[in-house]
């Protein structure tokens, strides 16, 4: 009795205490040093500033020729009155905003803070991901470390772009979705009782409503969010589906489509929309913004202004140094590299490369996952459903882009994918530590069934090892990899002892 009170004591303890640690750890990657260095770093350039200009005046603004230096050297106020057209919806830089109101225009800490602020939460969000995918503290755990301490998820934390708000705003949207989930099985469950052709219609579901909101946010950052949401949707429907199935529904696909599906679009969608014209809030009540005067409508103006950025992203094809496909993105051929700085025999820089060897498993991982959907959906065999949200999350972060290969592109998108990667790599490292069941004859003797026991034990016990091992190696090349997610100084020797393949940074 007192050892199960211990261990429950324990495991209380543990519950807590994890998160927290792995949540300490980045916040301690990600916010020491952040106001460093006092220049705008690659497309700070441009959200730094409109950041301020929202600010100031509700929407983004113009600013005057060469307006870099001033504005490094805390002259603040070059801006116009007159509106800037830009690519992207303003809400992730209302949140860098919010840093540099408390702080000051002048301040590279406060250029960046929020986002650091915004990373550290995404660690802690991928914990509670994890923990409900593979019910593990432990597993969630490692999930949540090896995303603290991964070098493209530092880097994007310490520079004020926008990528690292659009992953937390897509990965808490799926978050919701796995919980709505978890609340409508028993709902379906209860409903095939009474109706057993087509099951009941579920309307009771806030939390997909708020995965809604979410991907609505996620929006507001970039438009790359409304891929989540649209993957999202279609997701919903299939796990409607696969649940009224298991419930004894007859008629599950069409009660999924043609039942729950229009509802299912009523709770996710519409509130994704308001929450995305909410972000757009400072540029509608104002009168200077871009675009603002098109129309006489507010919103009819609003329509305008977005069919002008749409024209600009379906022609985006401007060469760069560092643009990099989408199918570059698995092997890591071109990551982006955002600061650099060399003296003295020392070499610093910030890059958006993950750590090599957890992406490259990871990529194997989705294959794998990928190969074992088709087999199960051939043979009409059950859909292993946290695998499925790996594939998901893949499909809603990295798909679309395929579809776009002309576009220029950069290795830092792959941000938004890197929390699905890890969870995918911690499903198949707690598959791995699994037993394994003997294999036996048909009436075998007991001399059989302990051979087949020991060589089941033995196949667990190195299973495990292995498992172990690549925690150990996933953790060890993430530390050894730091320095390119927090621009530390390292002696040129280690620094190219990093250069693993010859297209990084040489």
């Amino acid at each position: 009795m007192i050892e199960r009170l211990t261990s429950e004591r324990a495991a209380r303890i543990a519950s807590w205490a994890v998160p927290v640690a792995v949540t300490a750890v980045a916040a301690a990657t990600r916010i020491i040093g952040v106001g460093g260095p006092h220049e705008l770093i690659f497309d700070e350039t441009y959200y730094v500033k409109d950041a301020w200009t929202l600010l100031h005046l509700g929407y983004e603004a113009q600013w005057g020729d060469d307006p870099n230096p001033a504005f490094e050297s805390g002259a603040t106020g070059g801006y116009t009155a007159e509106g800037s057209f830009v690519a992207h919806p303003p809400l992730g830089k209302w949140i860098i905003a919010i840093g540099m109101m408390i702080f000051g225009g002048d301040s590279t800490f406060g250029w960046r803070i929020m986002t650091a602020l915004v990373g550290t939460a995404l660690v802690p969000l991928l914990y509670v991901v994890a923990k409900r995918l593979t019910r593990s503290v432990p597993m969630a755990g490692i999930a949540a470390l090896l995303l603290a301490i991964d070098p493209l998820a530092i880097s994007m934390s310490r520079v004020a772009l926008l990528d690292t708000h659009l992953a937390f705003f897509i990965l808490l949207g799926f978050w919701f979705a796995l919980i709505d989930r978890h609340e409508t099985i028993e709902r379906i469950r209860r409903g095939a009782v009474a109706d057993r052709i087509a099951g009941p219609v579920v309307w009771r579901r806030p939390w997909l409503i708020a995965a809604g909101v979410s991907m609505g946010l996620a929006s507001g950052v970039k438009w790359s969010g409304l891929y989540a949401l649209a993957v999202l949707g279609i997701a919903v429907v299939v796990a409607d589906a696969v649940d009224r199935r298991r419930a004894g529904v007859d008629r599950w696909v069409e009660a999924a489509i043609g039942r729950q599906g229009p509802a299912s679009f009523v709770l996710l969608v519409p509130p994704a929309i308001v929450a995305y014209v909410v972000t757009w809030t400072g540029w509608l009540v104002t009168s200077g913004g871009y675009a603002r005067d098109s129309k006489s409508n507010a919103f009819a103006a609003l329509l305008e202004y977005h069919r002008q950025i749409l024209q600009f992203h379906e022609s985006v094809q401007s060469p760069h140094t560092y643009a990099s496909p989408a199918w570059e993105w698995i092997p890591m051929l071109n990551p982006t590299l955002m600061y650099r700085e060399a003296s003295d025999g020392q070499v610093g820089l910030m890059a958006a490369l993950p750590n090599p060897i957890l992406w490259w498993v990871g990529v194997l991982v989705v294959v794998w996952f990928a190969v074992r959907l088709v087999v199960s959906v051939v043979r009409r065999t059950e859909i292993i459903g946290r695998e499925a949200f790996v594939l998901v999350g893949v499909a809603a972060t990295y798909i679309p882009w395929l579809a776009l290969p002309k576009r220029t592109m950069f290795s830092f998108y792959a941000i938004t994918l890197l929390p699905f990667v890890i969870v995918g790599v911690v499903i198949a490292l707690q598959n791995m530590r699994r037993p394994v069941r003997p294999v036996l004859l048909d009436d075998p003797t007991e001399a059989e069934i302990a051979v087949a026991t020991a060589r089941a034990t033995t196949a667990t016990d190195a299973r495990r090892t292995v498992a172990s091992i690549a925690v150990v190696v996933f953790v060890v090349v993430g530390l050894f990899f730091l320095p390119y997610g927090t621009g530390l100084m390292e002696p040129e020797a280690l620094y190219r002892a990093h250069l693993w393949l010859p297209s990084w940074f040489l």
